[in-house]
């Protein structure tokens, strides 16, 4: 009796944009595939800050890997937490201390926030890249206005009610689209002790307009709409130091107990595993066909790559992660195959973010879109993109409930935050 071949094993560390496309890819291929991801769930991180300001439950863009990948047969999902990649011996190691081989590795772990050498300020200013990140900045904001309801003294008052976002990209800018207008529209009467009207946003973006990634023109309107909303918008305003109740820009301290972080990304550990060459951010020098150099073996996609489109670097976005993590295990069939690989080439469909209750700016190839109707292209786009058709759902009633009440569907505090 013949000899049968064993199936290469192809294993994905991630369940993101870019390791669920990934093995979405490898569905029919004559592969085994085992995706290794250190929490039970796919996140759908362009809407964290909606969780982050009460708008939408965890479990609304949030779902199982298992249940993502129950109808592909030739898939297995771990969870567990990689803390060794042995490049020459073909395996990984979990922290439980379990070893898994492989015959091909893609690693889509993603990043996470930087704090550009101040480790330390990570617990006064949470960051926005995790279920648990967007639940600890939702407590901090909800206990602001319950403690200042029992402040003895204006300053106490004023301090809880002052608000910080740190960093003028997308994240930062939605974050502080939505913070004032939950003060001013849903929680003005639920109050006796304090006029939530009076509470301020502040954003601190250290270049010299928000949005960098957008044009001037969008910039300039996002900044417009921010401050009609009443936020009060500071460019070129480089935080030099957050400690426990203020953050300083130079000489100048504002005092407030309420610090969030958007201000910048670092790549996940596992690149500094694969002994190859890294970018100070820390994402993987990868080929252009998006294998590690020396290793056909090795792929790297998604926010951990460096990427190049046009010799343009590829931006750290959902789209970018989907369509590398697809690519990458395109990739590996082909080697599979004896084939020749291919070079990886992003389609930027475009760049959008909200701003408030119902304004958007959206960046298209052709062009530019502002307000209501960019608002518009925003939801349709996330709706489309979010997993299953119980968060499809959900999510609509959830925007529903507060586009026409203004109130928020999850006011939940659960723990002293």
């Amino acid at each position: 009796m013949a000899n049968v071949k064993p199936r290469p094993r192809v294993v994905i560390i991630g369940g993101g944009f870019g390791g669920l496309y990934a093995a979405r890819v490898l569905k029919h291929a004559s592969v085994d595939v085992t995706v290794v991801d250190r929490t039970n769930h796919h996140l759908f991180q362009p809407l964290l800050y909606q969780v982050a300001t009460a708008t939408l439950a965890p479990t609304e863009i949030t779902a199982p890997i298992r249940w993502l990948l129950r109808k592909q047969h030739n898939a297995r999902v771990l969870l567990a937490e990689v803390t060794a990649i042995e490049v020459e011996r073909r395996a990984i190691v979990c922290d439980d201390g379990m070893s898994i081989s492989y015959d091909y590795l893609l690693v889509a772990s993603g990043s996470r926030h930087s704090y550009f050498g101040h480790g330390d300020w990570e617990k006064i200013a949470p960051g926005l890249k995790s279920i648990d990140d967007a639940i600890v900045m939702r407590q901090r904001f909800l206990l602001a206005f319950e403690r200042a309801e029992k402040a003895t003294s204006d300053a106490e008052r004023n301090r809880l009610l002052t608000f910080v976002v740190i960093g003028g990209g997308p994240t930062g800018v939605e974050l502080a689209g939505m913070l004032p207008l939950i003060a001013r529209r849903t929680l003005p009467a639920e109050f006796r002790n304090i006029d939530t009207n009076k509470a301020r946003v502040i954003l601190l973006e250290g270049g010299p307009r928000v949005l960098p990634s957008f044009s001037e023109n969008l910039s300039r309107h996002a900044k417009r709409e921010l401050e009609e909303l009443g936020v009060d918008v500071r460019l070129n305003s480089t935080v030099t130091n957050v400690e426990r109740g203020a953050v300083s820009i130079g000489p100048e301290r504002i005092e407030s107990e309420s610090i969030f972080w958007a201000a910048g990304n670092e790549s996940s550990p596992l690149g500094r595993l694969l002994g190859a060459p890294l970018d100070r951010a820390g994402r993987v020098k990868v080929e252009a066909d998006l294998s590690v150099p020396g290793h056909q073996d090795i792929f790297v996609a998604g926010d951990l790559a460096e990427m190049f489109t046009a010799g343009k670097r590829v931006p750290g976005v959902a789209p970018a992660a989907m369509q590398s993590g697809a690519h990458a295990a395109r990739n590996i069939l082909r080697v599979i195959d004896g084939r020749g690989t291919t070079p990886f080439r992003y389609r930027n469909k475009g760049e959008l973010a909200t701003i408030g209750r119902s304004h958007a700016v959206a960046q298209f190839r052709l062009f530019e879109v502002t307000g209501r109707i960019a608002w518009w292209f925003w939801l349709v786009v996330h709706i489309f993109y979010l997993i299953g058709f119980r968060n499809r759902a959900s999510v609509m009633v959830q925007w529903g409930y507060s586009y026409f009440t203004y109130q928020r569907g999850v006011r939940l505090i659960t723990r002293a935050g």
